[in-house]
């Protein structure tokens, strides 16, 4: 009975369980599953089966009264999903609605609540800018309140130092207004922008007011402190006395004033080197005027001592100071063209010379590289044709003084070993001439130094012709005597003169001394000087 109550039970719920495909399709979109036993086509016998595939009756029989109470239970349990599910679907278009209003609601809300952040933002920005309008004018008050206070401290003090700069000018007291008149000036400096007003103005043109004054004021005190009339008033015998006066006045300036200025001014060579202009415009002028007064020994006595002085301030001073209206300092010696001038040998120069033994030959001068050179000899070069006139008649005097020699001492005496010796007029003659040079090319290079070559070139023809071709043998083959010239050409059909040994001794003497002249006139001579074709 029991059995048979369960099939019918079973055949009731296969009849009540036959649903449609719609309503199986959305029980599955509603409740998805991957259970077999809620598949629409589930059989129980094939997952039985499945389960067991061995055929064991007490095991199945159990089983299946278990899973006949499962399914009732799940069966149940479905049916009150289903009324769920059906009854919420019923409800589903007025919540629906309901919940449509409450979104529209919401969104309402939401707009009105971004509205009025957007108010509150656009008045917290417009007070931000009020703020910070506030800020800035707050600012550039702070700016033009801190600029005025600076300036008013910066008038104050330009107004106490105008004040304290006018009465230390006053009292000479040139220390303190030194720092004073520096600060002045700096304070001074902030003002450029405000002199359109009539204070600022004022106040700027009694500093340059008290600068003027302190100028004058330092100029006067210099000028009675160095007197000038030590520099202006002394003909040539006593221009020793000027470089010793100056020298004492750069000694005194040293103690006394040499710790007011600053080193990198220079005064002291400053104070030389005005020293110098001034004395070389004053020399210029005197000697202009006593001209006829000037001799020989005098001016060579005032170009000596004034070298000197040069020399001196070249080892005191550096040259720095030397400006293009004067002379500028050399920064290496120039190239001279002058042959009697030359620079110091080199060690290894003196080293070769030992080994060939020419320490005893005499040295060149040394080309000068001072920076003073001239400063003051300069006024000496218009007056060098003293000198040049000079040693015109010294030279002159020379001649006549070899000429009586060679009469008074004869012809060389013959010597066959030796052949023709120089004569001992020749060399006296271009030693005093090289002297002449050296003197003249310590003042000048220009005009003078052509003068003297043009007359010793003169002189140089006079001892050729007194003292070489004047003392030829005369013979009686040729009418017009004989001359260096003929005795070193040689004629066709012409007959050869007879000498004795005594004459062949004078002429080999003469034309050794014709081609020593000639040979020193080129080395002491420049490329072009009238001086080298002399002999030619």
């Amino acid at each position: 009975m029991m059995e048979e109550e369960e099939l019918e039970f079973v055949e009731e719920l296969e009849a009540v369980l036959q649903l449609t495909p719609e309503v199986q399709l959305a029980i599955e979109q509603v409740f998805p599953s991957q259970d077999p036993l809620d598949r629409a086509d589930f059989n129980a016998v094939e997952y039985i089966n499945t389960l067991f595939p061995t055929e064991q009756v007490s095991t199945v029989s159990g089983f299946l009264h278990f899973s006949g109470f499962w399914l009732i239970l799940s069966i149940m349990r479905l049916d009150d999903n289903i009324r769920t599910v059906v009854r919420g679907q019923t409800n589903v278009g007025q919540d629906g609605r309901q919940a449509l209003e409450e979104a529209q609601k919401a969104i309402q809300q939401l707009f009105g609540k971004i509205k009025d952040i957007k108010d509150k933002a656009e008045k917290s920005e417009q007070m931000v800018k009020e703020i910070t309008r506030d800020i800035k004018q707050l600012d550039h008050a702070k700016r033009h309140l801190t600029t005025s206070i600076t300036t008013l401290n910066h008038l104050h003090m330009l107004a106490g130092g105008v004040d304290s700069l006018e009465a230390m000018t006053r009292r000479r007291q040139y220390g303190e207004v030194a720092n004073l008149l520096q600060g002045v000036m700096n304070v001074l400096e902030h003002f450029h922008k405000y002199m359109g007003i009539p204070q600022i103005r004022q106040l700027s043109e009694r500093v340059k007011a008290a600068q003027t004054e302190l100028g004058q004021q330092i100029l006067a005190d210099f000028e009675e402190a160095f007197p000038s009339q030590g520099s202006k008033v002394a003909w040539l015998d006593k221009i020793d006395r000027r470089y010793a006066w100056i020298k004492r006045q750069l000694v005194d300036y040293e103690e006394k004033y040499g710790r007011m200025f600053p080193r990198e001014w220079y005064m002291a060579e400053r104070i030389a080197v005005e020293f110098c202009h001034v004395t070389r415009t004053e020399l210029a002028k005197i000697m202009r005027t006593r001209a006829k007064e000037i001799e020989v020994k005098l001016l060579l006595f005032a170009i000596q001592r004034t070298t000197n002085f040069e020399g001196f301030l070249a080892k005191r001073f550096s040259g720095c100071t030397l400006t293009d209206g004067t002379l500028k300092k050399l920064e290496s010696p120039p190239t001279s063209t002058n042959p009697f001038l030359e620079d110091e040998p080199t060690p290894e120069m003196e080293e070769l010379a030992t080994e060939k033994g020419d320490l005893d030959q005499p040295k060149k001068p040394k080309a000068p590289d001072n920076p003073f050179h001239g400063i003051v000899s300069k006024c000496f070069e218009p007056h060098l044709y003293v000198y040049i006139e000079s040693q015109d008649k010294n030279l002159g005097e020379l001649i006549d003084r070899f000429v009586a020699d060679f009469k008074a001492q004869g012809p060389p005496k013959p010597n066959t070993d030796e052949g023709g010796a120089v004569l001992p007029s020749c060399a006296d003659l271009f030693v005093y001439y090289k002297k002449c040079m050296v003197q003249c090319s310590q003042l000048s290079t220009g005009e003078p130094m052509i003068a003297l070559t043009t007359i010793f070139q003169k002189y140089l023809r006079e001892y050729a012709w007194k003292i070489l071709s004047g003392n030829l043998p005369k013979t009686t083959t040729s009418s017009g005597g004989l001359t260096i010239s003929s005795l070193l050409k040689e004629k066709e059909g012409s007959e050869v003169a007879k000498f004795t040994l005594e004459e062949l001794c004078l002429i080999c003497s003469i034309l050794s001394t014709a081609e020593y002249c000639l040979a020193t006139t080129q080395q002491v001579s420049c490329p072009g000087c009238p001086l080298t074709t002399s002999f030619l």
